[in-house]
Order: C-alpha cells, then structure tokens, then sequence
C-alpha cells in the first residue's frame, strides 16, 4: 500500500475512535449515573408542566440529586395528582406526601397567623413584599408551623390577583354590587367579596371555565399567568388590574419525612428550596409578562383602577384586617411601615 494509503487509514481509525468515544460517553446535559438512592420522595404541584411553580419544583428537585450525588430522588407530580392542595397539606400531616408547592389560602386553614399575608392590599407592590418575606418578618411566618406537621422551605411567587368579568368591566366599586365571583375555598376571600358588595362563590379552579361561559358566576379573580393559561380570557374578557391580594406560596416538606433525614441532608434541601424560589421568581416575572401581552393581544381590555377608586376599595375592606388578623396588629403594622420606608 502506498504511504498516502497508510496515512488515509490511520485518519479514519482515528475519526472513527473519537466517534466512537463520543458517542458511548455521556452526552451534554445527560444526568449522571449516581446509582440506586437512599431516599425516593415525592413532591405535589397542582400546576401544568410548564407552569413556574412546577418548573421551580423540578429545579428543586434537580439541585437535591445533583448536591446529595443521588442519594435524594425527588419525582415531582404536576397537575393536580396527587390531590388538590386542602388534600395534599393533609396528606403532607401525616407523610403520605413528602413535599409540595401549596398556596396560602388552603394553608391558612391549619396556620391562621398566615391569613395576615392574604389581607387585601395589604402591599404597595412586588418589591414591598419581597421586601418583607425576606426580611425578619419573613423569617417569623417560617418559624410559625409549631404543631402543624409542616416544615416551610421557601416562598414562591405568585404574583398580584385582580377581578376579570364575563359581563362588562368593573371600574368602580359600584360595579362589584350583586355580581357572582368565584373564589378558592378561604373564609378570608369570602368575605372580602362580600365587603366589596358582590357574592362570593366558592368553586374548584377547574371548574371556573364553564361556570363563566354559562353565566353561573360573573367573574372571578386570579392572576396574569393563570388567568392566560387556564384561557378564561376567551369566557371573561374584562381584567380589572386591581391587585387586589399579593399572595406568596410555600415549598413545604412534611415533618415525618424531615426527621428522618440526616442533619447534612436538611441543609441540603433548605439551601436547594431557596435557590429553586429565586429561580422559580425569575421564570414568574417573565411568564407574567408574556401572559399579560397575550391577553391583550386576544383583544381583552384592561382596566386600571384610579386612585380614588382605589381607596373606596381599600375602605370597604378594611373590617378584614380587624376580624381575622386583630391578634397581629403589630405584625401587620411593621408591614406598612415597611411600605411607607420604601417610597
């Protein structure tokens, strides 16, 4: 064979080794091989997959492989499941589910001192409260599960709720008298409808939809993202950007299912809850965005309240700080001095 030929075959073993090498290796962004874990848990999210919520619980769970070398598999279950969320803090009580992402609403039920971040407009905006739930104040709310069986991790975003109708916009306080508006399961929310002078209906968020379209409620109230997804814009084109609660969640674990974690793994899964909500909040603010446009884009028209207007709500609801959070005046005091330091 001539020395070209030599050459020529050389060069081919040696493409087809690095070829070869490449294509039995791990590729990019494959998961490593970390072997049979020592602990299989799970982790509710009553959001789709493509929520922010979910996304932050499967970055959670990520970060918790990756940092404990496989030790800890965490297999998240999106859309509901595992139950809705009353049903799966129940079952976070008693271990039958290890983590989950869970609104303040429902959790109140079994934390009351929580119903003082639900007071409506309670905050000037996005930045007062993460102001506050960052802070030592934050910090308190964390440290208040004392007998629940829960263990709070971290806060996830969920943005600012406001009202949206079937019928036509509600641009005044006058406008609220005699309409029906669905609510979640929260005595708080039920009566801070009716203060508003409509008629709260409690109903199950998948049920909302059709309830619009056939006029069994006349509005409801949500934020940007689910208002977009859940497409009741399509049922209630009128969005009146009221914000009127600013209602973060919890990541929570059950407390079986921490103590019989080791110490070293504890910190593991706080500093990875934390590090999910930053990024769970960043993926919030972007998909608030895109969710705003569409709606707007789909033709919906958008109210924002002026500020005289504003304060009719703000007065009407009032009673509320009184009737369920008297016992936390000073809690809900530093809150709005908080506010008032920002400005």
């Amino acid at each position: 064979m001539k020395k070209g030929g030599y050459m020529w075959v050389f060069g081919f073993m040696a493409v087809s080794a690095v070829l070869l090498g490449s294509c039995s290796g791990k590729k990019e962004g494959q998961e490593a091989d970390y072997g049979a874990p020592d602990f299989v848990l799970t982790y509710a999210e009553n959001q789709a997959e493509d929520y922010p919520t979910t996304q932050g619980a499967y970055k959670f769970a990520e970060l918790v492989r990756e940092k404990t070398g496989g030790k800890i598999e965490i297999q998240v279950n999106a859309g509901g499941l595992l139950g809705d969320e009353k049903t799966v803090i129940e079952q976070l009580q008693f271990g039958g589910v290890d983590f989950a992402r869970v609104s303040l609403s429902p959790l109140a039920e079994f934390v009351p001192k929580l119903n003082v971040l639900q007071l409506p407009y309670l905050y000037n905006g996005r930045e007062h409260m993460w102001n506050v739930l960052e802070g030592p104040i934050g910090d308190d709310f964390m440290n208040s599960f004392g007998d629940s069986d829960l263990v709070a991790l971290s806060w996830y975003d969920a943005g600012a709720r406001s009202f949206y109708s079937s019928t036509e916009p509600i641009v005044s306080l006058e406008d609220m008298t005699g309409r029906n508006i669905r609510v979640q399961e929260s005595e708080l929310m039920m009566d801070t409808i009716e203060a508003l002078g409509a008629t709260p209906v409690p109903m199950a968020f998948g049920d909302v939809y059709s309830a619009l379209q056939t006029g069994e409620i006349d509005g409801a109230e949500n934020n940007w993202p689910s208002y977009e997804s859940t497409r009741h814009y399509e049922v209630a084109k009128y969005f009146t950007k009221d914000e009127h609660t600013r209602v973060p969640e919890l990541q929570l674990i059950a407390q079986l299912t921490w103590d019989k974690l080791p110490p070293e793994y504890q910190v593991v899964i706080r500093d990875c809850a934390q590090e999910s909500a930053l990024y769970e909040r960043q993926l919030w603010e972007e998909r608030e965005k895109i969710s705003e446009e569409k709606v707007r884009k789909a033709g919906c028209l958008v109210t924002e309240l002026p500020s005289r207007e504003m304060a009719k709500f703000k007065e009407a609801v009032a009673p509320m700080y009184e009737k369920y959070c008297w016992e936390y005046v000073d809690i809900i005091e530093a809150i709005q001095k908080a506010g008032q330091e920002m400005k």
